[in-house]
C-alpha cells in the first residue's frame, strides 16, 4: 500500500476529526432551516425560533441547524427534517402553526405529515440531497450540490463532505499540472465574458514578476441576480478552496474576495470561513504541512456596478476612482498594485475543486463542446417557481422556464426573457429553443452574463422594460467615456418620450444609430453592452414601439401616460366601496346616483382600484390610449 504524503495525511486527520464530531448527529432528529438572505426575508429566523421553542416545550432532543439557499425561493421558508427511521422530508412555506404540527405529529408521534411535505430526500448520511425533487430531472447540481444542506459556518460540515480534498491533492502536484487540468476542462469564466480560466492562469504563472494576486469578483450588481450571493452564503469554503488552488497554480501568496457591501451576510459567512480555514491550517503559512503559504482577506466594495469590470475593480481596491482603464496591459500582466493578477468570478472558482477531484473529462461530459459544464441562474420575474437553478449548458430557454421554473403564473402568456443582466438582451417566444451557452446567446443578441434571468409576460411593456434596464446602466455609467455618458442619456430621453406618447418614427432609427455608436465608442463592457435591451426589443418587438408612436397606445397597458382607468357603471355595485378605500389620492369618488367614478385629474395610475375591485364585479377597466375614455363616457350618458 502506498504511503500517504504529508499533506494527504494532514488532510485525512482533519477529515476524520470532522466526521467524528458529526457522527453523533445521525442518532437524533435533525432540522435544517434555510437562512440565506431569501429565507430570512420570508421569515426563516422566526421559523428557527419557533422550532427551538416547540422542541423545548415538547422535550424533544433534536438539532436545529441553519443552512444556506436550497434554491427553491418560491417555497421559503424551507425546513428539512430528518428523523432516524424515516426519509428526510422537505417542507415549504413553513410558519409557526406548521412548526407546532411537525414537532408534535412527526417528532413526538411519528406521523411525518406527508400532506405538507414537498418531497422526500435522499440521505445516505446526515446530509440530504434534492436528488428526487421533480425539477431535479432537468437540473444537474455541481457547484450548488451542497448549498442548503451543510452549515456554512461550520467547516467540519464541508470537510466531512470531502471538502479540501482537491487542495490536498493539488499540493502534491506540480503547479503546471494544475493549470493543465483546468485548461483541459475548458472552464470558461462564469462572470459573463466566458474567457478560459486556464489560459488566464497560465498567463499569470508565466510572468517574471514573482508577486502575484488572486481576486474573486463577487461584485454582483445585476437587477434580479443573486447567484454569487447565494453560493457565498451557502458554501463559502468551496470558493475559498478554489482560490487556494488557483493561488498554488499561479504562485500567489495573497488574495482577496471583492464582495459588495450590500451583501452583509455573505461577508460575515465568508469571514467566518476564512478564520476557520486558518485555524485548521488550510490558510496561512505551511498549508496542510506543505511549504505553500497563502492567505485571503475580504475587500468590501462600495456598490458601484461598474466596479464589476476588472480594471475598475482594481482601481477601487487601490483607493482610486472605480473607473475602467484601457487594455493592454491586461490584469494578468499588471493588475493589483501593478502585479500579475488572476481575477475570476465566484462560480468559476467554485468549479475548480470539483474539476481537480473528478477530472477534466468528467467536467466536459456535461454541457456543450464549446461551453462545457453547467450554468447557474437566478430565475426571477413572471415565473411560477423563481429561485436558484443549475442546469447543463445547452439546456434551452424553454426548458429552463417551463420545466425548471414551471412556466408563467396566472395563465398569462409568455412575452420575453431578459437574460444576461441589465446589459443582456430581451428574447421573444421564437427564441425559446435556443440552447443556453456563451456563443448561441450572443448570436441571438443576448449574453450569458453572470446568470440573471428575468421572465416577462403579456402585461409587460417592452419599450418600458428597455427603458428600465437602460436607466440602470445609464445611472451606473462612470462617465469616463463620452459615448457611454452622453449616448445612453440621449437614448434614455428618447425612450422616455416614446413611453409618454411623444415619440416620432424617426426616433427609432436614431436609437439604432446611438446604440451602435455607444457600443463602438465605449471603453468597457458596461457601455458596449448597455444598448442590448434596446436593440433586441427594437428587433423583436418593433410593433410595440410603433404602437406607442403612431397610436399613442401601450399594448401592454403599462405606461402611465398612455393609459386611463374607468369604472363601468353597468358593472359597479353601489354597495361596494373597495376602490374608494384603495385610492391613495382620493381620485375615486361616489357619484350622486351612488355609483363610483374616477377624477382623471387626480388619478396617479397606481392600479390599486383595479386590484381592489371584487372579482364578481370587474368594474374597473384599464384603457389605452386614454382617448378611449371619452368614448366610454359618451356611451354611458
Amino acid at each position: 500500500m502506498s504511503m500517504l504524503s504529508t499533506t494527504e495525511k494532514t488532510y485525512q486527520e482533519l477529515r476524520q476529526k470532522a466526521e467524528a464530531k458529526l457522527a453523533p448527529l445521525a442518532d437524533k432528529p435533525l432540522i435544517w432551516i434555510g437562512t440565506a438572505t431569501c429565507g430570512k426575508a420570508a421569515g426563516a429566523l422566526e421559523v428557527r425560533e419557533a422550532f427551538k421553542e416547540e422542541l423545548k416545550n415538547k422535550g424533544v432532543d433534536a438539532r436545529v441547524m441553519e443552512v444556506g439557499c436550497m434554491g427553491h425561493c418560491y417555497a421559503e421558508p424551507l425546513a428539512v427534517i430528518a428523523k432516524p427511521g424515516f426519509p428526510a422530508l422537505c417542507y415549504g412555506k413553513v410558519d409557526e402553526g406548521l412548526v407546532k404540527r411537525l414537532v408534535d405529529d412527526f417528532l413526538v408521534h411519528d406521523d411525518p405529515c406527508y400532506e405538507f411535505a414537498m418531497v422526500a430526500l435522499e440521505a445516505n448520511d446526515i446530509f440530504p440531497t434534492f436528488a428526487d425533487f421533480p425539477r431535479g430531472v432537468y437540473e444537474e447540481k455541481i457547484i450548488l450540490e451542497q448549498c442548503g444542506f451543510i452549515d456554512p459556518e461550520d467547516i467540519d460540515h464541508y470537510l466531512a463532505k470531502d471538502g479540501y480534498a482537491a487542495l490536498a491533492r493539488v499540493l502534491d502536484m506540480e503547479s503546471p499540472q494544475v493549470i493543465k487540468e483546468v485548461k483541459a476542462a475548458n472552464l470558461r469564466g462564469r462572470g459573463g465574458a466566458g474567457f478560459p480560466a486556464g489560459v488566464k492562469w497560465e498567463a499569470v504563472a508565466g510572468q517574471a514578476e514573482q508577486t502575484r494576486y488572486v481576486i474573486c469578483n463577487a461584485d454582483e450588481g445585476d437587477p434580479g441576480a443573486f447567484m454569487d450571493r447565494s453560493i457565498l452564503e451557502s458554501n463559502p469554503h468551496l470558493v475559498v478552496e478554489g482560490m487556494i488552488i488557483c493561488a498554488y497554480a499561479v504562485g500567489a501568496s495573497h488574495g482577496y474576495l471583492y464582495i459588495r457591501s450590500e451583501y452583509p451576510q455573505a461577508i460575515r459567512r465568508v469571514r467566518t470561513a476564512l478564520q476557520q480555514a486558518r485555524e485548521r491550517g488550510l490558510l496561512g503559512n505551511s498549508i496542510l504541512g506543505s511549504d505553500f503559504n497563502f492567505d485571503l482577506e475580504i475587500f468590501a466594495g462600495a456598490g458601484a456596478f461598474v466596479c464589476g469590470e476588472g480594471t475598475a475593480l482594481i482601481n477601487s481596491m487601490e483607493g482610486k476612482l472605480g473607473l475602467p482603464e484601457h487594455r493592454p496591459p491586461r490584469l494578468s500582466t499588471a493588475g493589483l498594485r501593478g502585479k500579475p493578477t488572476v481575477l475570476n468570478n465566484v462560480k468559476t472558482f467554485a468549479y475548480v475543486p470539483l474539476i481537480i477531484k473528478k477530472g477534466a473529462e468528467w467536467f466536459k461530459n456535461t454541457g456543450t463542446p464549446g461551453s462545457p459544464g453547467t450554468a447557474v441562474f437566478a430565475l426571477a420575474g413572471k415565473v411560477a417557481n423563481p429561485g436558484l437553478v443549475e442546469v447543463p449548458m445547452g439546456t434551452t430557454l424553454r426548458q429552463l422556464i417551463y420545466d425548471v421554473g414551471q412556466g408563467i403564473p396566472g395563465d398569462k402568456k409568455f412575452k420575453a426573457v431578459q437574460i444576461g443582466g441589465p446589459s443582456g438582451g430581451c428574447l421573444p417566444e421564437a427564441a425559446l429553443d435556443i440552447p443556453i451557452d456563451f456563443d448561441s446567446l450572443k448570436e441571438a443578441g443576448a449574453i450569458m452574463g453572470s446568470g440573471g434571468v428575468v421572465i416577462l409576460d403579456e402585461d409587460d411593456c417592452m419599450v418600458r422594460i428597455a427603458r428600465y434596464f437602460l436607466k440602470f446602466t445609464q445611472q451606473e455609467s462612470c462617465g469616463k467615456c463620452t459615448f457611454c455618458r452622453l449616448g445612453t442619456r440621449h437614448m434614455l430621453d428618447i425612450l422616455t418620450a416614446i413611453t409618454r406618447g411623444e415619440g416620432k418614427l424617426s426616433d427609432l432609427e436614431t436609437l439604432r444609430e446611438l446604440a451602435e455608436d455607444v457600443q463602438a465608442g465605449s471603453l468597457c463592457n458596461l457601455g458596449k453592452t448597455a444598448p442590448n435591451p434596446v436593440l433586441t426589443t427594437l428587433k423583436y418587438f418593433y410593433d410595440e414601439y410603433r404602437a406607442h408612436i403612431k397610436e399613442k397606445r401601450c399594448p401592454a397597458l403599462m405606461c402611465p401616460d398612455l393609459i386611463a382607468y374607468y369604472i363601468a357603471p353597468e358593472k359597479c355595485s353601489k354597495l361596494c366601496n373597495a376602490c374608494v378605500g384603495s385610492c391613495p389620492v382620493e381620485a375615486v369618488y361616489t357619484r350622486e346616483d351612488g355609483l363610483k367614478a374616477i377624477n382623471q385629474g387626480k388619478c396617479v395610475k397606481c392600479d390599486n382600484c383595479l386590484k381592489a375591485c371584487p372579482f364578481e364585479y370587474n368594474a374597473v377597466i384599464k384603457l389605452s390610449p386614454p382617448s378611449l375614455l371619452e368614448e366610454k363616457e359618451r356611451s354611458t350618458k
